[in-house]
């Protein structure tokens, strides 16, 4: 990516106020999960090493939420284009997005379930498709002790 280009202050004081964590939408998806029952991390990198860090984490269900905002992440409903310095701000959204299909696929390739939302989605609708990736794994983790209980019964066991 070029050089960081000179931005006058009135634009570098309201881009240094854009919250990192604890956004709107993040809190009410949050609520929204507690309220389900749900128990997660805030703002943790749920792989070791991976310096990109989720929204919210279920550690145990190995899920990552990512609340992405519409113009940092290039939302294809709401995304808008700087004119000023275009080219950099293009280069800038271009490697957000290449670097999230990226921690897409390394959280995958781990074993675990990414979850992104749109900050302009439906907290009520967000928060279900939360609770259904985590209530999903913990099924799979049950179905998985089921079969390995089974497996250590001898087949022909009587009581």
């Amino acid at each position: 990516m070029a050089e960081r280009p000179r931005t006058d202050a009135a634009t570098s004081a309201r881009l240094s106020r854009q919250r990192r964590r604890d956004t709107k939408p993040e809190l009410a998806l949050r609520r929204l999960l507690h309220a389900a029952g749900l128990r997660y991390r805030v703002d943790r990198a749920p792989l070791p090493g991976l310096r990109r860090r989720a929204d919210v984490v279920f550690t145990r269900a190995r899920v990552a939420v990512y609340v992405d905002g519409c113009f940092w992440h290039s939302c294809p409903v709401h995304a808008t284009h700087p004119r000023n310095n275009a080219q950099w701000w293009a280069d800038k959204l271009a490697a957000n997005v290449a670097r999230d299909r990226d921690t897409d696929r390394r959280l995958e390739e781990a074993g675990w379930t990414v979850v992104r939302i749109w900050e302009h989605e439906d907290p009520t609708a967000a928060a279900e498709k939360v609770v259904r990736a985590v209530r999903a794994d913990e099924a799979d983790e049950a179905d998985e002790a089921d079969e390995a209980d089974e497996a250590d019964e001898p087949s022909d066991y009587r009581s």
